[in-house]
């Protein structure tokens, strides 16, 4: 273990005992007011359909069958658009809707909340150190941070439900929010709150590994953007379609290539090809191109982000070069100080094969047993043993420069951000939890919000020791409660 890790694995105990203040009078009100609505839909679904248990995959295909004349093979996610379609009956879309209402899961955070929280009202032992095997980087716990869902209303409604909620006004919420389901889900953050007197402090880095794997490739361009202006999705669109960057902005036709440029983003950066942009674009801003059209942008992504979509060749090289004959391959950005190094490393204890990646912070990336095989394209296959992300089980994973690319950029955001927090502890700031690229610190105002919130801005991206030449930036907010702005 990379002897630095010491010093924040203890950064991180003191973290996790520090704990975070919940709700728990939200969190109870939520639960409730959630089971009111869930029994008035079941009542619903009962009536409108007459099974016992319209809940029942098997009871409710049985009966769209009866009442749509037509043939159901399953309910899941990606059915549910056809079933609707086939049926074209307003009974099967109502009993459709109520059944996506039942599903709604929008109280389980809360009900972590009220299992996991101590007597004091804090929420202990969110973050797991080091529980991401490959990277390095923090894992959630318990109630599981990493994944809260986002609240997209504006801070007035935000305020003015969570005050609902919290007193158990359900008629008033259901005179002013129509989901209540959604908002409820809206509001799980904002269970998350302050030391009474205190504030919440939130600073994330932006476009964090976007930033790196521009340093990390030694792309100019992207550099200079966020050495500058920071539109990376902007940047993206006018470098690929030859369109002036002031012409992409709202009202202008031109914006809808931003949002190409922002899925290309999102999906491009490990090698990724048709199938990421589809799986990206949730915004559906690609439904009307074809398979070839979209594989133009990937094209169009790659020629104008060369320096990338060489450096996933290089290290995919390098890999195969130590694991087959052993030694190192150092590899060197031309215009950044990126500098990282692939070597194959003996555990003389267990007698356990490595391929190492050592990162610019010093930290090694282990990857056990690597081999070398054949791809399905007749190229050299890299491969190693680790456990499978679907199935749990520990076997033969097969690896390629892309991903590859993707576990040393993202372990180098987290050692970013370890930086980060060991600043931030060094002022007194104390971080209550973190999430992926992002902290929080449970403080007494000592300023105003603005004068806070640059404090934390400025020691969080203070230049890294080891990657000089990165440009970091981070914004956030100040509130009594946890959101997402």
């Amino acid at each position: 273990m990379y002897e630095k890790e010491q010093p924040l694995w203890i950064h991180d105990q003191h973290i996790n005992d520090r704990g975070v203040g919940v709700d728990l009078n939200l969190a109870e009100h939520a639960v409730e007011i959630d089971a009111v609505i869930k029994a008035r839909l079941l009542e619903q679904a009962k009536e409108l359909t007459g099974l016992e248990n319209p809940k029942s995959t098997a009871q409710l295909k049985s009966w769209i069958e009866d009442t749509a004349g037509i043939e159901v093979e399953s309910l899941n996610k990606k059915s549910i658009a056809g079933v609707r379609a086939d049926a074209d009956c307003d009974a099967v879309d109502r009993m459709l809707d109520i059944r996506a209402g039942l599903a709604k899961t929008s109280t389980e955070k809360y009900n972590a909340m009220l299992r996991t929280a101590c007597p004091d009202g804090r929420i202990r032992g969110l973050t797991q150190f080091y529980g991401a095997a490959r990277t390095g980087r923090w894992a959630g716990r318990l109630v599981q941070m990493q994944n809260l869902p986002q609240n997209k209303m504006p801070d007035r409604d935000l305020d003015t439900a969570r005050q609902l909620v919290e007193a158990g006004d359900l008629e008033t919420l259901e005179m002013l929010f129509d989901d209540i389901s959604g908002t409820l889900s809206q509001l799980i953050r904002t269970a998350f709150v302050a030391t009474p007197g205190n504030v919440l402090i939130d600073a994330d880095f932006s476009a964090i590994e976007a930033r790196v794997i521009s340093w990390l490739a030694g792309q100019e361009w992207r550099l200079e953007v966020f050495r500058t202006h920071g539109k990376i999705y902007e940047a993206s669109a006018s470098q690929m379609f030859h369109v002036p960057i002031e012409k992409i902005k709202k009202g202008n036709p031109e914006y809808a290539l931003r949002q190409r440029g922002k899925v290309a983003e999102l999906a491009l950066g490990y090698q990724g090809g048709v199938s990421a942009m589809r799986r990206m674009d949730t915004g559906h801003n690609l439904d009307d191109l074809s398979d070839d059209e979209v594989k133009g942008i990937v094209d169009r992504w790659r020629e104008t982000n060369s320096m990338i979509r060489d450096l996933w060749n290089i290290v995919d090289s390098a890999a195969v070069t130590v694991i087959t004959n052993g030694g190192a391959q150092t590899i060197r950005s031309e215009t950044t100080d990126a500098v990282i190094t692939l070597a194959c490393e003996l555990d003389v204890i267990t007698g356990t094969r490595y391929m190492t990646i050592l990162l610019p912070s010093g930290r090694k990336l282990y990857y056990p047993s690597p081999e070398i095989g054949v791809n399905r394209w007749g190229n050299p296959s890299v491969s190693y043993m680790g456990q499978n992300q679907t199935t749990k089980r520990w076997e033969r994973v097969e690896t390629y420069g892309g991903k590859l690319v993707e576990n040393i950029v993202q372990a180098i955001a987290r050692d970013c951000l370890a930086i980060a927090i060991e600043n931030l502890e060094a002022q007194g700031l104390h971080v209550v939890f973190h999430i992926h690229d992002e902290v929080v610190i449970d403080t007494p105002a000592w300023a105003d919000e603005d004068t806070m919130l640059e404090t934390v801005t400025k020691i969080m991206t203070k230049p890294i020791p080891w990657a000089q030449a990165l440009p970091l930036n981070a914004d956030g907010w100040v509130d009594k409660f946890f959101k997402k702005d």
